[in-house]
């Protein structure tokens, strides 16, 4: 199994960019796919049927970005207790923000009336990146 740092985490950031890209997967589904090697025993597709209703921001509502709401599903996941998933959701939604300009869907692909902040592809990216910083944070 790769650790969260170095290598891998580019691996993880480049695999959830792809899913995407290629259609395979939402925005979600790409971000929770993208740490299945940290997640042993879940099944694939299980992963991705957890991320499956949060296509373009929370339910095609262009809400919260779904790659966030797929940082959050694994923090979830990863996380040992409520409190430890909540600290480890928010560092990670704080640093999505820093990385892309917005959290919601609709800011981000500039359909709120503003500039398009940050593409899918990258919102999965920087999604995984969050979290993975916020994870090396939590382990200091």
């Amino acid at each position: 199994m790769d650790t969260i740092f170095g290598q891998a985490s580019d691996r993880r950031a480049e695999r959830a960019a792809e899913l995407k890209k290629s259609g395979a997967a939402n925005c979600c589904q790409a971000v929770v796919e993208a740490f299945a090697d940290l997640l042993p025993g879940m099944d694939p597709a299980a992963l991705h049927r957890l991320g499956a209703g949060f296509a373009v921001g929370m339910g095609t509502m262009e809400a919260t970005c779904g790659a966030l709401v797929g940082a959050g599903l694994v923090a979830g996941l990863l996380a040992d207790g409520n409190a430890k998933a909540v600290k480890l959701a928010r560092g990670t939604f704080e640093g999505f923000r820093d990385k892309c300009g917005a959290t919601v869907c609709g800011d981000l692909k500039g359909r709120n009336g503003g500039p398009v902040l940050c593409e899918c592809e990258d919102c999965c990216r920087n999604a995984v990146r969050a979290l993975e910083e916020t994870l090396a944070q939590s382990k200091k």
